[in-house]
């Protein structure tokens, strides 16, 4: 009997290690797979295709300058956030006009370059916009010599300082950049006007625009480079704006629209008209609203 006994309680201590030895196998492999059990990763911020408010920043172009009189600007007409039924801007097609007249602000100021964006973000956070449009660069390009320029490494520092700015005030703020227009079309389109030559001999865009009638290498090449200096700075728009998940760049849309006469301001050939502030506005709102950008 004790040996049957001594045998019972042995043969009980095999299988309870056996048990433990399962278990504990068991518990160990859980956690070690218990990432796998982990709820998933939150998903990235959803884009939203209907902001309720509207600040811009930028230059000329969105102060509408030079497209209801010369050398004035005219915010109404404005591709972002104007008024004008024309134009048709992107705050109106997202807010409607009511909502556009109360919901949106233009912080734009013409003559500014991109080291003069920091400031105007500075005064669209107090207004908390759900969307900030950004179209800036081309002064930055069309300056007296190509020596004076903004350089790539500079332009690119006033665009993240920026974005720095809106991001620690406002990190759930969405962002529309637009591209840098095509200095060298516009060269192309508005050359074919006598008059516009005269008044880009004012003064306007002489990097790109200067004897705009010469066609030499050495103009030929002063207009390549400026092109090249445009392309570059879109490209840092597109890789600054790629790193904010709730940045859209238009992927060089307004730099890519073929635009004609009809497009350019008749008072100085260089800046929008309505009819090219209506585009820009298209533009935006295609990029806004599209469910992937």
């Amino acid at each position: 009997m004790r040996k049957r006994r001594h045998r019972t309680r042995a043969a009980r201590a095999v299988v309870a290690a056996a048990v433990l030895t399962i278990t504990g196998c068991s518990a160990a492999g859980a956690e070690a797979g218990s990432g796998a059990s982990r709820p998933p990763a939150a998903a990235p911020p959803v884009w939203n295709t209907s902001p309720d408010s509207i600040a811009a920043v930028g230059d000329s172009i969105t102060r509408g300058f030079d497209t209801c009189m010369v050398l004035t600007d005219c915010p109404a007409a404005s591709w972002a956030t104007g008024s004008d039924a024309s134009v048709n801007s992107l705050a109106v097609r997202l807010l409607g006009a009511t909502g556009a007249a109360q919901h949106s602000w233009n912080f734009a100021v013409t003559g500014s370059r991109m080291a003069d964006l920091n400031g105007q973000m500075k005064q669209a956070v107090p207004k908390k916009p759900q969307l900030v449009t950004v179209m800036a660069g081309a002064n930055d390009a069309c300056r007296d010599t190509l020596d004076t320029m903004t350089t790539v490494a500079d332009f690119r520092s006033g665009f993240q300082t920026a974005m720095n700015t809106l991001r620690q005030a406002l990190p759930k703020t969405q962002v529309y950049v637009a591209s840098v227009p095509d200095l060298k079309r516009l060269w192309s389109a508005g050359r074919t006007n006598a008059l516009g030559k005269q008044i880009w001999k004012l003064g306007l865009c002489p990097s790109m625009l200067g004897d705009a009638d010469a066609l030499d290498a050495a103009a030929t090449k002063r207009r390549d480079t400026v092109q090249a200096r445009v392309r570059a700075y879109n490209e840092v728009l597109k890789e600054v704006c790629a790193k904010d998940p709730r940045c859209r760049f238009d992927n060089n849309a307004v730099f890519d629209y073929r635009f004609d006469t009809k497009q350019l301001s008749p008072w100085d050939w260089f800046h929008p008209s309505r009819n090219g502030q209506a585009r820009l506005a298209e533009i935006a709102y295609r990029t806004v609203t599209a469910k992937i950008p």
